[in-house]
């Protein structure tokens, strides 16, 4: 018994090297995994970069689309707009043509009139239908917005004028019109035919 118990003792030499051998042992065993771990954090790392690009990514294509989308509303309000104008247009001045066209039966009950005053003998009877005509015609235009433009005494408008001479007159401020050859007419304010008239101007110094 003595001689085997001399043989299993270690010498401290042996027991170092299998203390040693221990701790290789053990670092084969922790090195994979704290590798392992390593790698999952730099994997982690990776992914979170990833996302954070997509994400700016995400967030300028989004903004694109909201500029885009604002822009097409933008638009389409535009088009809407300009669409109603046109329909007001058209309610306001769809008459135009047809307004103008009536405008010479007007001037002829006019000239009538004059006619009727310089003729000799009785004609208070016509005169008087025709006065009685005329004034239905221009209320029936009034109506549809068509004034008539009789600036006699006024000053000369060149938007609403049309001057055909111009004549001293001494009674007159300069630049106010003295007769009107042919009455103007507007729609809505906008003009359809000029007033023709005769402009006053200062006489010629003596």
């Amino acid at each position: 018994m003595a001689e085997d118990d001399i043989k299993t003792e270690q010498t401290p030499s042996e027991a170092e090297e299998q203390v040693k051998a221990q701790a290789a042992a053990d670092d084969q065993k922790t090195g994979p995994v704290e590798g392992a771990e390593a790698a999952e954090e730099g994997n982690a790392e990776v992914s979170l970069a990833a996302l954070q690009a997509e994400l700016t990514k995400a967030q300028e294509e989004l903004g694109k689309a909201q500029d885009q989308v604002m822009r097409v509303h933008a638009d389409a309000q535009n088009v809407k707009r300009r669409a109603q104008q046109d329909v007001e247009k058209a309610h306001k001045f769809g008459l135009e043509k047809f307004a103008e066209s009536l405008l010479p039966v007007v001037d002829s009950l006019e000239r009538g009139l004059e006619s009727a005053d310089a003729a000799e003998g009785s004609h208070e009877a016509m005169k008087e239908g025709m006065e009685l005509t005329l004034k239905l015609f221009l209320d029936t235009l009034q109506k549809f917005s068509v004034e008539q433009v009789n600036p006699v005494g006024e000053p000369f408008d060149p938007q609403l004028h049309q001057a055909m001479s111009q004549i001293e007159s001494p009674d007159q401020e300069p630049g106010s019109v003295l007769n009107v050859f042919q009455k103007g007419y507007t729609l809505h304010g906008r003009l359809i035919r000029p007033a023709m008239v005769v402009v006053a101007k200062a006489p010629a110094a003596v």
